[in-house]
């Protein structure tokens, strides 16, 4: 049982597990039959990763990136009885707009995935023209209405939170440009209306005494409401002589301004160290785009894309991660 009194959070009985292995003494430590998707997972897709998962009528849902073999990606739908082994449609999400008519997207990548009251909402990476971030939502994961880009391009890792907070829906976003970005911090914006947001506040930078965050950040997976906070997992940067390095980290941002970072962790959760984090279409990659939190236990599931090309998960216990982070915060 957990400590920590998690509010809104749901019961998830069957959420994947593994108890941390013998002798370790991280905060989050990887199943052990990672991954758990791998190379050419469904006919028209070469990999399938940073993608978003959620609990649903006692099973789960997902909306899933697939890089298709002319390099191109797109969203698909996948359900599981388990969280670990899923069914994924062969065709891409067919999105309508407001009107109810069919709209494509040119390219669509690193959703997440977030309920709000009784509407599912999806955020990716979008083009708009240029990366911008998508939103749409679905009530029935069958029909996906196309919403408004809520900001301006250029900007990626949008991340709601899972309801309103002093009656203003909040989105995570990290402003970037057209490329692969060589900087990044992760903003706040609010909105009444899911339509037009404002009020924009940093929230993190970049940088640390360490190196692991030190050339951007973005919002992971969608936060999780603790007494004590909002827990936020996101991901870190660094520029190596090699290329960047993506690794993962958490922090605790105030319940009533998330803008405010109450602990952070100054060392990284998870880095590449597995071969299929270090060895792949993209090496030395760990990429946060969901977790799976039991209300009851205190238990999270982190899926991470691994390399960008296949699907992983990590384990933690929501009162050891926060212990930990206030044991080795550096805001």
């Amino acid at each position: 049982m957990s400590n920590i009194k998690t509010p809104n959070s749901v019961s998830i009985p069957n959420i994947p597990w593994e108890d941390r292995p013998e002798g370790c003494t991280d905060a989050m430590w990887r199943f052990s039959a990672n991954p758990v998707i791998g190379w050419n997972p469904i006919p028209c897709a070469a990999r399938i990763y940073n993608s978003a998962v959620i609990a649903h009528e006692g099973e789960f849902v997902g909306v899933f990136r697939c890089d298709y073999k002319n390099g191109r990606p797109q969203l698909h739908f996948g359900r599981s009885k388990d969280a670990i082994n899923w069914d994924i449609e062969h065709d891409k999400i067919a999105f309508v707009n407001e009107a109810g008519e069919p709209t494509e997207n040119s390219y669509a990548y690193d959703p997440r995935l977030c309920k709000i009251e009784d509407t599912f909402y999806i955020t990716w990476c979008d083009d708009f023209p240029g990366a911008s971030i998508g939103m749409a939502r679905t009530k029935d994961f069958k029909t996906f209405v196309k919403m408004e880009n809520p900001l301006m391009p250029f900007n990626r890792n949008g991340v709601l939170f899972p309801r309103k907070v002093n009656g203003e829906y909040l989105l995570l976003s990290r402003p970037s440009d057209s490329g692969h970005t060589p900087f990044g911090d992760i903003i706040l914006s609010h909105s009444k209306d899911m339509t037009y947001w404002g009020k924009h506040r940093l929230v993190m930078s970049k940088g640390g005494s360490g190196w692991w965050q030190g050339t951007k950040i973005g919002a992971g997976a969608v936060p999780i409401e603790t007494e004590e906070g909002w827990l936020l997992i996101y991901h870190g940067v660094s520029g190596t002589c090699n290329g960047f390095v993506y690794s993962i980290g958490a922090a605790l941002l105030d319940l009533e301004d998330p803008s405010k970072v109450l602990y952070r962790t100054r060392d990284y959760l998870i880095t590449p160290e597995k071969e299929y984090e270090t060895t792949g279409f993209v090496p030395n990659v760990c990429f946060p785009c969901a977790a799976l939190h039991d209300g009851d236990t205190g238990r999270i599931a982190l899926y991470y894309g691994a390399a960008d090309t296949y699907s992983a998960v990590a384990f933690a216990q929501i009162d050891d991660l926060i212990a930990y982070m206030k044991a080795n915060s550096e805001v």
